[in-house]
């Protein structure tokens, strides 16, 4: 608001200073000096632009889109009938005031989860924010509504594919830490034969697509590579801004600069991300997909 002391600030200055607290690890001092603001407006601006993009964004800009597009993307990379692979990553934040042993993660340090699907061009297709980070990622995903519509069928088309002699829904991509399911593969354990390997290698190459997009989402938006200086309850709201922005940069083909992944790696050397221990529970058809899967990799016929 205009006062007798100053103007208002305007919408597009409240943005470009949402944008550079976010992608740099500046302190809201520094970034206050540079726009010629206060810290509390920076604060101010950081959180506002963050509630504007998550209320009028997400629904258009964070979606599934075109499935038979994505499937078609994941069987040129070698993995047939996929709609996504996930994960979770851990951001690290201040001690909270409520709870704060919930926040320690297996690293040592406090966090939240961030878990996402991602299509084969890495960009967020769906994303639960704000689990503490001592939960599980198996946990995590076992309570988000993404398991729910694939346990109901209802976030793909009824889309199956038949390998060897067993019908293959549409299915995402895991690593150890998720439980195996018909609509869910992850990698063998334990001693590997030939086969299995193959496997393993073919799902973790289309599987790389979500690493990569957290690598991406956190050198861009750097701020999230740091503690961040927030409350529980405003931390989801920006982490869910910064996927937002994530996938207008990469949908508009914006500039990536190959330097800007020295600074990210030097902030997050102190914050490694955990070990995900392996969940060994899984249904006896299940078992069976994945098996045909191997032998299909096998063979060179992953359809038949």
């Amino acid at each position: 608001m205009n006062t007798k002391m100053r103007a208002a600030l305007t919408v597009e200055k409240q943005v470009a200073i949402a944008l550079w607290k976010l992608a740099t690890p500046d302190s809201y001092r520094s970034v206050g000096n540079h726009f010629g603001v206060g810290k509390s407006t920076v604060g101010a601006a950081v959180m506002q632009v963050a509630h504007a993009i998550k209320d009028l964004l997400i629904s258009s800009v964070v979606t599934q889109g075109n499935v038979q597009v994505i499937v078609d993307g994941f069987a040129a990379m070698g993995f047939p009938n996929c709609g996504g692979a996930i994960d979770g990553t851990h951001i690290p934040i201040l001690a909270p005031e409520h709870q704060a042993g919930e926040y320690i993660n297996h690293k040592g340090y406090f966090s939240i989860v961030l878990q996402a699907l991602v299509d084969h061009k890495g960009h967020f297709t769906n994303i639960n924010v704000g689990w503490p980070g001592k939960v599980h990622d198996a946990r995590i995903f076992r309570n988000s509504g993404l398991f729910q519509k694939l346990q109901e069928g209802t976030l793909f088309p009824d889309q199956k594919i038949t390998v060897g002699n067993v019908e293959m829904p549409i299915v995402i991509l895991g690593d150890p830490a998720y439980s195996l399911m018909p609509w869910l593969m992850k990698p063998y354990t334990g001693s590997l034969d030939s086969s299995q390997e193959l496997f393993n290698y073919k799902l973790s190459k289309c599987r790389m697509v979500v690493e990569c997009a957290f690598g991406r989402l956190k050198v861009r938006w750097r701020s999230l590579l740091t503690r961040l200086d927030l409350s529980e309850t405003n931390i989801p709201t920006v982490i869910t801004a910064c996927c937002v922005l994530h996938n207008i940069c990469e949908s508009k083909g914006e500039t990536f600069m190959a330097g800007w992944e020295v600074e990210a790696n030097r902030l997050a050397a102190g914050y490694a991300q955990p070990d995900t221990r392996a969940v060994r529970r899984a249904q006896e058809g299940t078992v069976r997909i994945r098996e045909v899967l191997k032998t299909s990799f096998m063979t060179g016929q992953a359809t038949v």
